[in-house]
């Protein structure tokens, strides 16, 4: 007798992963109002001098000006779109200059592909700007561009620094406003962080706290390093930081005590974030509840201390410490990115994988006759990009989303006229690439789609024949892309979770040593301890985008997860230790510090050998009232962990 057994209709966990949209976040209503302005007003200029086909070119320049408008502070706007609308002149001239060259246009694409990877891996600017460089080439490459050589790049360009033109209206009214609605927001999720302590919300909101502070030192830090000297508005925002930083050092030993803190505490951080919002200075009532023991007194020290800085009229500009390390000059860092171009392996590789699969696909499309071939290429950019995320992913997301875009632009091309009917289309459509963007690749690819669609129609008017082609040419790209650009690589689909958590595993061990030696300096214990939480945020993404991935490498991401977990545990008792012994409480010996110490590192050199959890010790001793007693129990935790034996 046959056994039948039902088949299971449950999508796997990573093509669930993949289609789950991200965590809601508040639209940004001055970035949609500046899509709506800055895409829809060429248009309107291009009917009104009889030339549309301007217009349509100088909206693309925006759509890619609104794609970089992104950042919060001021002065980071301009850098995140003027430096990548320069690239994409560059990139829109020499595409032009190919274009309808052969085989010449092929060789010129693929070289500027692979310096558009190599540059990419420099940082987030630079990643857009080479973005841009390629996008605009393959479009000049592939499309007739109207007027003279130089009209095309002046437009897009011109289209791109509305986008700014806009972005930076309120600047002198502002000035300042983002960098100190940053540190506020730091202090509300620290006063979370302090709420949430001793129950078993602490873990996502210490994990939160690192993110704010993350972004928050980048904002400040990134402008301060534009100053001459130190300017009073930063200085102050530098000091609020590091002081809310003796907050979040204590809230690990209150955690450990098991119990919440009283509501006066979690209350009176966000007493102070006002004040830091608002800019106030004088006194300020904290109402705090007397401290009992040596936790409560480092929580009670750490406020009352953050309270006079925050409150402080005036701050000594060379008494601080910037926590991360100062910044170099922007001149510097360019340079030092140029250097690491052309002597980083990272870079070449990634340049040259960009390069064979653009080179692939232009020499397809000029073998294969295929409409609107360039947008093969387009795709194969932004699915390869290195810091957007896995390739596999995009892939998948990209082609999903151009179908769920080709419905809403078949619906336009097909029911509204062109002309003076596209400038109510264009409103309603461009504001959806800001609001729908944060949701996930996906959604913003179905946001673009519709709008490219109705631009290349104004410049070629092929109506609904564009549909096709699209949907053809964008699962060409995401195939060249998942069998050239991701198969062919066993990088891109081996996590790098394991490397990266030993590295951390690896430098806990040193913040140990540093927490209770009197060599280390408190300033540099601090970056330290910063940069060490900073690594771990980081592998905290590394994981969750490895999830993405099919098998087998989400499978390895997910075994590693509960000794990240356990890392992030090891760096809170040792802060937690630290605090108690500063606050009264019997340093560790030498002996434990040494045995706690060896184990970590073998522990790194366990989980370097190998992808897979290794068998290691989980042997710790020392005194029962130790200081080190919780931290000795999450390195044995960590260790049985790391060990197959573990039941």
């Amino acid at each position: 007798m046959s056994r039948e057994f039902p088949i299971s209709l449950t999508p796997p966990d990573w093509l669930v992963r993949n289609l789950q949209s991200q965590p809601a976040a508040p639209v940004n209503k001055a970035a949609v109002a500046r899509a709506a302005i800055a895409m829809t007003l060429p248009l309107v200029v291009g009917l009104l001098a009889g030339r549309p086909e301007y217009g349509a070119l100088a909206s693309m320049g925006a759509l890619s000006g609104v794609i970089g408008d992104t950042a919060d502070a001021y002065r980071m706007r301009i850098l995140n779109i003027a430096i990548p609308q320069a690239f994409g002149a560059i990139g829109i001239t020499l595409g032009a200059l190919a274009f309808g060259q052969g085989w010449v246009a092929v060789v010129a694409v693929t070289a500027i592909a692979l310096v558009s990877g190599m540059i990419s891996t420099i940082g987030a600017v630079a990643s857009v700007s080479g973005l841009l460089l390629l996008l605009n080439a393959v479009v000049g490459a592939g499309l007739p561009m109207p007027g003279q050589w130089w009209l095309a790049p002046l437009l897009m360009t011109g289209g791109g620094l509305l986008v700014l033109v806009l972005a930076l209206l309120a600047w002198p009214l502002r000035s300042g406003v983002p960098e100190r609605d940053a540190v506020a927001d730091t202090y509300r999720t620290v006063a979370d962080l302090l709420a949430a302590c001793g129950t078993d919300g602490y873990d996502d909101a210490r994990h939160a706290v690192t993110q704010s502070l993350n972004q928050s030192y980048d904002l400040v830090l990134a402008r301060r390093a534009r100053h001459h000297g130190r300017s009073p508005d930063l200085t102050r925002l530098l000091a609020q930081l590091n002081s809310v930083i003796a907050v979040v050092e204590a809230a690990p030993a209150a955690h450990l005590r098991g119990k919440p803190l009283p509501e006066q505490v979690p209350a009176a951080v966000r007493h102070l974030a006002e004040a830091v919002r608002t800019g106030y200075t004088g006194p300020i009532a904290l109402g705090l509840p007397t401290p009992a023991d040596e936790t409560s007194r480092a929580v009670d020290h750490a406020l009352r201390h953050t309270a006079e800085v925050v409150t402080a009229p005036d701050v000594d500009p060379y008494a601080l410490d910037d926590r991360l390390g100062r910044p170099a000059a922007l001149r510097s860092r360019a340079a030092q990115g140029a250097r690491n171009v052309m002597l980083s392996a990272a870079s070449w590789r990634y340049g040259l994988r960009l390069a064979l699969c653009i080179g692939i696909a232009q020499a397809l499309v000029s073998i294969i006759p295929v409409p609107r071939s360039y947008w093969v290429a387009l795709t194969i950019t932004f699915v390869l990009k290195p810091d957007f995320g896995s390739v596999f992913s995009r892939a998948l997301l990209r082609a999903l989303g151009t179908v769920g875009g080709l419905v809403i632009a078949a619906a336009v091309l097909a029911e509204v006229p062109r002309g003076w009917w596209d400038v109510p289309v264009m409103l309603v459509l461009a504001p959806l690439i800001p609001a729908l963007t944060p949701r996930g690749y996906g959604y913003q690819t179905a946001a673009i789609t519709p709008v490219i669609l109705l631009l290349s129609d104004v410049l070629n008017r092929q109506g609904t024949a564009l549909l096709l082609p699209r949907l053809v040419d964008s699962l060409m790209g995401c195939a060249i892309a998942l069998a050239v650009g991701y198969l062919l690589w066993p990088e891109s689909w081996h996590t790098r979770v394991g490397d990266r958590l030993a590295d951390a595993v690896a430098d806990t061990a040193r913040y140990v040593e540093s927490a209770f030696g009197d060599a280390t300096e408190a300033a540099a214990r601090a970056r330290m301890r910063r940069r060490l939480y900073r690594d771990l945020s980081v592998i905290r993404t590394e994981f969750q985008r490895a999830l993405t991935e099919p098998p087998p490498t989400g499978r390895r991401a997910a075994a590693w997860w509960p000794l990240v977990v356990a890392v992030e545990r090891i760096v809170d008792a040792t802060t937690a230790a630290r605090v108690r012994v500063k606050h009264g409480a019997a340093p560790p010996s030498e002996a434990e510090i040494v045995q706690v110490t060896r184990q970590l590192r073998e522990l790194a050199e366990g989980v370097r050998r190998s992808e897979t959890l290794v068998a290691v010790r989980t042997d710790l001793t020392g005194p029962p009232d130790s200081v080190l007693e919780r931290l000795r129990q999450e390195v044995a935790a960590a260790r049985a962990i790391a060990s197959p034996r573990t039941p």
